[in-house]
């Protein structure tokens, strides 16, 4: 609070976006009903909707399988289209075989990177690094997001681990924390 106006200031947990006591999510969204304590990160095309599977959870697996599935095979076409482009110019069955040999190649990897972001966090680095390979092998990123939506939202699995460990940790915090410490007696 402002000493002389006595109003809060925008760097006060108190102030304009949001109530003391309240998260940063809920704070940046100015919502106020939600329950206390850890919230749960949003995923692509789902949003929160893969805590508890309702808000059209099934329809959105659905619409995120079919739209990567679709995805890759007008990928594949564009790839097919390119590579006739290639045959037409006549650049030589070295060329043509290491632009395919390179395309598979840069999918599985894509492919593995992909799977493996829905059950553990790449750092930064190694993603900054590898963004141009994502880029060319794009297909393969398709069809995990595929193979991924057959079974649950992609990515639910590592959110849900790691939102529970934040629900736990939060319990056991309030837990600890009972009454009013100022006014405990001290010994002495």
């Amino acid at each position: 609070m402002s000493e002389e106006s006595g109003t809060k200031g925008p760097t006060d947990p108190a102030g304009p976006t949001g109530t003391s006591g309240t998260s940063g999510t809920e704070a940046a969204s100015g919502t106020s009903g939600t329950a206390p304590g850890p919230q749960p990160e949003p995923l692509r095309f789902f949003g929160t909707t893969w805590v508890d599977h309702d808000g059209g959870y099934g329809a959105r697996r659905a619409g995120v399988a079919v739209g990567s599935l679709v995805g890759a095979a007008v990928g594949c076409f564009v790839l097919r289209f390119a590579y006739e482009g290639l045959t037409i110019a006549a650049v030589g069955t070295l060329v043509n075989a290491l632009v395919v040999v390179m395309f598979a190649i840069c999918s599985a990897i894509a492919f593995r990177r992909t799977w493996e972001g829905f059950t553990r966090r790449h750092d930064a680095a190694s993603q900054s690094s590898t963004r141009g390979l994502m880029t060319i092998g794009f297909v393969g990123s398709l069809l995990a997001y595929f193979l991924r939506s057959l079974s649950e939202a992609p990515g639910e699995k590592l959110h849900r681990k790691e939102y529970e460990a934040a629900r736990e940790q939060y319990a056991k915090r309030t837990a600890r924390r009972t009454g009013n410490p100022s006014r405990k007696k001290r010994k002495r």
